[in-house]
């Protein structure tokens, strides 16, 4: 598996830098149809993770204390965190 995962979400590219995140869960919390832990206890994106609103997406990349996840619009501009 790759250091960074990548998925696009309601217009949103979303990412998740598994060397940042340590497994505190926030975006578990914040978006629980979007995020799981992994055997490693790392955050990745369910299976089914496309559904939710871009809105809630951005909320849980904005609660990550390590800002392992990030958020960028259709421009390529970064939304979060």
């Amino acid at each position: 598996m790759s250091d960074v995962e990548e998925r696009h979400i309601g217009g949103l590219t979303v990412q998740i830098d598994r060397l940042l995140c340590v497994g505190f869960g926030d975006c578990l919390e914040e978006a629980p149809e979007t995020f799981e832990f992994d055997e490693e206890g790392i955050a990745t994106f369910k299976e089914e993770a496309g559904g939710t609103e871009p809105s809630v997406v951005v909320e849980a990349c904005r609660a990550c204390p390590v800002d392992a996840l990030s958020a960028f619009d259709p421009d390529g501009d970064q939304v979060a965190p």
